[in-house]
């Protein structure tokens, strides 16, 4: 998906090869001088996360910087690991799959009790938040006026789908397998971008794969459909942190962090962004306002 950052393989090499945005070489400052070091991969949401972590640890007195645009997920875990980072952003289901290829678990709670204890030693997740940022089908409000409201409805054969690339590969086998469910075809579009949103509104894909917090969904009346056999792992919103980073009083603050955040919520940051044009400074500074910390 879009915001997997372990997908973004191509990217860490190219990081490695470069450098990134920001020098991570100087990496055990960060104990010497007491700075809380927040990074983000390279996306506009991971970034909002990460200027909200930032703003609450330093409420709590915290010296604090940003360190944006980092890339894979590979490289966000061996930050973190070296002392080159404190705190990121993450998502439970693609963080529990880098930590342990051999997991199964799907749902929300199980996915995170698994998180906690995969997690190696050193590293922890704090309490994960309800907003979530995971694929999700959808169709057109006249699509789920026919009756289709849940995976289960699209039937077999009797719809096209539009879906990045991979998709097939991934999920083809899964859908059918936990739902009966196959396509008439499946369009390769693109990872919940233009090319997708297009193909739903002109009719050429009737079913697409987007992402929960696409301001697209709401500005076009799309329909999420249900995925009641959790088909698409839980992606709940969670801090990922070097355990000795952070103290008691910046824990708490993140804690109040992932419990303001809903998934509604955090579609409208992104959105304001995105859409907008506001600066990623801002939004992550007013919704923080609205944080009890």
């Amino acid at each position: 998906m879009k915001r997997t950052l372990a997908v973004i393989v191509a990217a860490a090499f190219a990081v490695s090869a470069c450098g990134s945005k920001d020098d991570l070489s100087g990496a055990n400052q960060q104990s010497a001088s007491g700075e809380v070091v927040v990074g983000s991969a390279d996306f506009t949401e991971n970034k909002i996360l990460a200027e909200i972590y930032a703003g609450a640890l330093k409420s709590t007195g915290a010296k604090v910087t940003v360190k944006s645009g980092i890339g894979a997920r590979e490289l966000v875990v061996k930050a973190l690991q070296d002392k080159s980072l404190g705190v990121v952003p993450e998502y439970t289901g693609n963080l529990l799959n880098y930590f342990d290829k051999t997991n199964t678990k799907t749902s929300s709670d199980e996915v995170y009790t698994a998180l906690k204890s995969a997690a190696p030693s050193g590293l922890e997740v704090l309490e994960k938040s309800a907003a979530e940022d995971k694929d999700v089908l959808v169709v057109t409000k006249q699509t789920a006026a026919s009756g289709v409201k849940s995976i289960a409805d699209l039937g077999d054969g009797k719809y096209v789908l539009g879906a990045a690339g991979e998709w097939a590969q991934r999920w083809q086998t899964k859908i059918k397998d936990l739902y009966g469910v196959s396509f008439k075809e499946i369009k390769t579009t693109d990872a919940g971008g233009p090319v997708t949103v297009d193909a739903l509104k002109n009719g050429t894909a009737q079913v697409v794969n987007l992402y929960t917090t696409s301001a697209d969904i709401k500005a076009n009346d799309f329909v999420e459909l249900d995925d009641p056999k959790s088909m698409y792992p839980a992606q709940n919103i969670v801090p990922l942190l070097r355990t000795d980073a952070v103290d008691a009083k910046g824990k708490e603050a993140l804690n109040k962090v992932s419990k303001a955040l809903t998934t509604a919520n955090l579609a409208e940051l992104v959105k304001k962004v995105d859409v907008d044009k506001q600066t990623i400074a801002n939004v992550a500074a007013e919704f923080l306002k609205t944080v009890q910390l």
